[in-house]
């Protein structure tokens, strides 16, 4: 069995691809796979760094935004577009795969149209709950679309009837035991409130949560544990000023990073965070309660969408940036802490919309796919 798997640009499509590349290899050892990415993303470390073959393409996205510097990038896009498919059918010729995944990320349009063209079995697996422009034309050709979540197909017209698959969650996740996650973290016996917004940091969740816990750490009825990214430095002085001792406040752990993710999701009660699939799908595994401040700075604002799928389970609250603000966050905050009972009712809730074995689910299609079935 030859299977090509193409995803890349960020950690939401290519995880997903190397959990359900890891499931076939483990299923089948036997098994030829090679990724598809480009040399410039994330792909082009992470692929290796799990042992999987790894072919490079020559391609970029369109910037939306308007300004002469995005015009000359989208004029090489273009470029790349209309030269990149000789790149692709060579792989395709040399590899001779039995099925071609794409998994989202500028790379996958053109290896799975290009493959489909060729009569190579094709599927695709889309994250979000509003699909991306790519994965909404590449529906109507290849001959399985693979959902995170039911809700994505309203805007999908697809060749055959879609599978509901889910979305992989790191083993890591699953496995954290939440006493042991709380002792080793040194956490008080109170609620805890993890937030985070990416590895680069979020400004306006910086900003409401140095308001937020300023305001509330003092009471010591919860734990905070707060990720500032890489643009946050600013965050640490920034609680200082307004009162909170880092050195001293047991409750209050603040950094740039959080390196030990499993652990801190395994400890806390309420996450407050962006709505990206792959962290939705990990409160979903977990069962945690969340506030969601979806990204507005993303293609068809599909985070916002994301979020909606928990709050219409009552799994979430949302909260969109644009109506973002300090005492908003302090009295969503405070309602979710009040109510034991709502925050332990909101993680239930959000446990029942997991895809338990969403990797099994991912690779018995591409099986299926590669025997003909």
């Amino acid at each position: 069995m030859k299977v090509i798997f193409a995803a890349g640009g960020t950690g939401g499509h290519i995880n997903p691809a190397l959990a359900a590349a890891g499931e076939l290899r483990e299923r089948y050892p036997d098994a030829q796979i090679l990724f598809v990415g480009t040399k410039d993303k994330m792909e082009a470390q992470l692929v290796p760094k799990a042992g999987f073959d790894f072919k490079t393409i020559s391609i970029s996205g369109f910037q939306r935004k308007i300004s002469i510097k995005n015009i000359f990038r989208n004029i090489a896009t273009l470029w790349r577009l209309a030269t990149c498919g000789f790149a692709v059918k060579k792989i395709l010729r040399a590899f001779k795969p039995d099925v071609v995944v794409g998994f989202g990320g500028y790379v996958s349009g053109p290896v799975v149209r290009a493959a489909a063209k060729m009569g190579i079995k094709t599927a695709i697996h889309e994250q979000n709950a509003f699909p991306g422009v790519t994965n909404k034309m590449l529906a109507k050709q290849v001959d399985s679309v693979m959902l995170t979540v039911p809700k994505a197909q309203e805007y999908l017209e697809c060749k055959n009837s879609p599978v509901v698959t889910g979305l992989p969650v790191r083993g890591e996740i699953l496995r954290a035991d939440r006493d042991f996650a709380r002792a080793e973290l040194g956490l008080e016996d109170k609620p805890v409130i993890l937030t985070f917004g990416g590895s680069l940091g979020a400004k306006t969740i910086n900003e409401a949560m140095v308001s937020v816990i300023s305001a509330l750490y003092a009471d010591n009825k919860c734990n905070f544990i707060h990720a500032y990214g890489q643009y946050g430095k600013w965050v640490p002085d920034k609680l200082r000023e307004k009162g909170v001792d880092l050195d001293k406040a047991k409750n209050v752990k603040v950094s740039e990073y959080i390196h030990n993710m499993d652990k801190c999701l395994a400890a806390a009660d309420i996450v407050i965070c962006r709505s990206g699939a792959s962290t939705l799908a990990e409160l979903e595994a977990i069962g945690r309660a969340s506030i969601l401040i979806p990204s507005p700075n993303v293609s068809e604002n599909h985070q916002y969408h994301n979020a909606m799928t928990l709050v219409n389970a009552d799994a979430a609250r949302v909260i969109e940036e644009k109506d973002l603000t300090h005492e908003k966050l302090i009295e969503t905050v405070k309602e979710l802490l009040d109510n034991e009972i709502l925050c332990e009712q909101m993680g239930k809730n959000a446990k029942k919309l997991s895809v338990a074995d969403a990797q099994k689910q991912i690779c018995d299609v591409i099986v299926s796919l590669a025997q003909g079935r």
